[in-house]
């Protein structure tokens, strides 16, 4: 198990590093609580374990070597980032959705961003064959890699979430809750045109 442990640096690194799944807890955490966003990361874990599926069976690679794959998904991913930073935008009050219950749409979202992420595609593809040691199964490395990332999410996002619910119930009553929805819509409409702008 060697191999999984040099992968732990890796791990926490793309767990750590702030993007769209980030501002997408917050998001839900700002709007209703560390619940949604608990829903949000499970949506996402699940979104990482399947490009990790897709990576052991070859897609992945198909789809990373592939520019017009990659520019299906990023033009995907990028109107998905800014449908939802627009959302925030339009300064839906998080202090109203209180008592609304979450649904599926915040493990909706996690899944649907962390599918539409072609970054996700070209990092399974690209580091997950220098870890999997010679004769052992590509599927059962890719989970056991996937769910050492989705581990570290659960943590840093929920220790996140909790922050951030904690500022909300302080804040519930001011402008301050509305203003930082309003700070992650941006930053998601900001992902979303950097990545339908970004060369490959």
């Amino acid at each position: 198990m060697g191999w999984l442990l040099a992968f732990v640096p890796v791990a926490a690194l793309l767990t750590v590093t702030p993007g769209a799944a980030t501002a997408m807890v917050v998001r839900s955490a700002v709007r209703g609580g560390r619940r949604r966003a608990l829903l949000t990361t499970i949506g996402n874990s699940i979104g990482v374990l399947a490009w990790a599926c897709f990576a052991a069976v070859g897609i992945a690679a198909v789809v990373a070597a592939s520019a017009e794959a990659v520019t299906a998904i990023k033009l995907v991913g990028a109107v998905v980032l800014l449908i939802l930073g627009l959302q925030s935008l339009r300064g839906h009050r998080a202090a109203e959705t209180v008592a609304a219950p979450a649904g599926g749409a915040p493990l909706r979202d996690g899944l649907l961003t962390s599918l539409a992420n072609p970054k996700l595609a070209v990092f399974f593809a690209a580091l997950f064959p220098q870890f999997v040691p010679d004769g052992a199964s590509v599927l059962v490395s890719a989970l056991l890699m996937a769910a050492l990332i989705v581990a570290f999410d659960l943590v840093w996002y929920s220790a996140l979430a909790y922050l951030v619910a904690r500022a909300r119930r302080a804040f519930v009553e001011g402008p301050w809750l509305a203003r930082a929805e309003r700070l992650t819509g941006a930053v998601l409409v900001g992902l979303g045109v950097r990545l339908a702008l970004e060369r490959r």
